[in-house]
């Protein structure tokens, strides 16, 4: 009893304090339009009140016993810079922060990589003067448990001493954004190369798609995988996540983000999960709709890339259109988009340098869809239907914009024709008012074309807006 005694006293003379996860803090971007979600911790739960004031409004909440509080500030309109005043047990205040647009950024090393390592990068840092956005980056960091907050250095403002360091298609797609709509810009860079989608993906996406029951949503109280950590002399002195099984990367760099309001998110992850074709597509289904889950969002937009050609190795040759495939199927999920990048890679480099157009393929989308300018093409040629007619196949698209074309002027590449033989070869392709007429010699019945469908095919077609055609086939076989 003595001991309990001095432990209550104890606890009774620390000092009470009020604190805030990393995500909230000075130089961040709050989502406009959107009620503001803020929320932290009292280290002592006595303390009856948290006020939160910012841009003239004043909220106030109690925290639960375990002194956890949260509350939501009003919809507010663009702008800043303002101030963040905090009190509860303490005080804290938060200084230059901006509301506007908000989007997470996240997948494997494409979206890691920095604009330091990407084309005219002297250039691009010396021109990247934007004090209306901002970045925060996310540690790597798997967890076995939903995380509450992260380890990370907080937002920083957009400068030629910063943006060496962001993401390079988060701020490609940031700097479109900001320079079309004059509203800030946050990033919050959560991503980590060589990743599967599977460590990213909530318990929630999981539950939502039946064709991964088996595998992964009947051992989510397995998951994430944990290994023994021991010393030399070979005692277990504590144990580590496996980041590449399912829920790690969730646990620990996404859910420490909840309830943070975004826009929308960018995906740029797929080359770890080559191999697996259409089962790709559930995987995606299941990050997408738990992710709106999650953020409490349904219609939560949710723009991806495609993979780039690449040269992946004989033994592997079919696999990446079949992902293409996939993530073209992923497009049939509402609020989706995709950014083709056949005509911008490097197929003997798995990280083409070249982020500025994928960036940008990423914003038209948003513009779009997200920001009241319909008129913007935002799509190369996407397959949509084909009809025989003798010895020749028409193919027609969706998002021809101006109309098709040959992004260089030589005859279109890259499509080949097969008859009930099944055996691709090489067509003449032409574009015919509006479509495209396939043939081949010696084929005099076709069934079936595809377009692209190698792993280092880079087709020419495109439309006038200059975004290429997605690779396609007709056939299921």
């Amino acid at each position: 009893t003595i001991v309990l005694a001095m432990v209550i006293t104890f606890a009774k003379t620390l000092p009470a304090e009020t604190t805030l996860p990393k995500i909230i803090g000075s130089n961040m971007v709050l989502q406009r339009g959107k009620p503001i979600p803020i929320w932290g911790w009292e280290s002592q739960s006595q303390t009856n009140k948290v006020t939160v004031t910012f841009n003239g409004k004043s909220v106030t909440t109690t925290p639960a016993a375990d002194g956890k509080w949260s509350l939501k500030l009003p919809i507010m309109k663009a702008g800043g810079p303002f101030e963040m005043s905090v009190e509860g047990s303490t005080q804290i205040k938060l200084k230059n922060i901006m509301v506007g647009e908000v989007w997470l950024c996240s997948g494997q090393s494409n979206m890691e990589w920095t604009v330091r390592s990407s084309n005219n990068a002297k250039k691009e840092i010396a021109e990247g003067q934007f004090p209306g956005i901002r970045h925060i980056k996310i540690p790597h960091r798997p967890s076995d448990k939903p995380e509450s907050d992260v380890p990370s250095k907080g937002w920083e403002v957009c400068s030629d001493q910063t943006v060496a360091n962001f993401t390079a298609v988060g701020y490609f797609f940031g700097k479109k954004l900001h320079q079309e709509l004059n509203v800030p810009i946050g990033l919050i860079g959560s991503n980590w190369g060589g990743t599967r989608i599977e460590p990213w993906t909530p318990p929630e996406g999981f539950r939502m798609v039946p064709a991964l029951k088996a595998s992964i949503t009947d051992k989510l109280d397995q998951l994430p995988v944990t290994r023994e950590v021991k010393n030399k002399e070979g005692k277990v002195t504590g144990k580590s996540v496996v980041h590449q099984s399912p829920l790690a990367l969730y646990n620990g760099m996404i859910h420490p983000l909840l309830p943070y309001s975004i826009r929308g998110a960018i995906w740029y992850q797929g080359e770890s999960n080559n191999g697996e074709g259409m089962m790709y597509y559930e995987k995606m289904k299941a990050l997408i709709l738990g992710w709106r889950a999650v953020w409490k969002t349904p219609d939560l937009p949710f723009y991806f890339v495609q993979l780039a050609p690449f040269n992946y190795g004989a033994a592997r040759a079919g696999a990446l259109p079949l992902i293409w495939e996939a993530q073209s199927k992923a497009l049939d999920l509402p609020y989706t988009g995709m950014a083709v990048t056949t005509d911008i890679s490097n197929v003997r480099d798995i990280h083409p340098r070249n982020k500025q157009d994928v960036g940008l393929r990423l914003a038209l989308w948003a513009l779009a869809k997200d920001y009241g300018k319909p008129e913007t093409v935002f799509s190369g040629p996407k397959y949509k239907s084909m009809t025989s007619n003798g010895n020749k196949i028409t193919i027609r698209f969706d998002h021809v914009g101006g109309g098709l074309i040959s992004r260089d002027g030589k005859d279109l590449s890259h499509f080949t024709i097969a008859g009930s033989d099944k055996k691709f070869v090489p067509a003449k392709a032409k574009i015919v008012a509006g479509t495209i007429v396939i043939s081949a010699n010696g084929i005099d019945a076709p069934l079936a074309v595809r377009f692209g469908w190698d792993q280092t095919a880079e087709p020419n077609l495109a439309n006038r807006e200059g975004l290429p055609a997605s690779p396609f086939r007709t056939d299921k076989w």
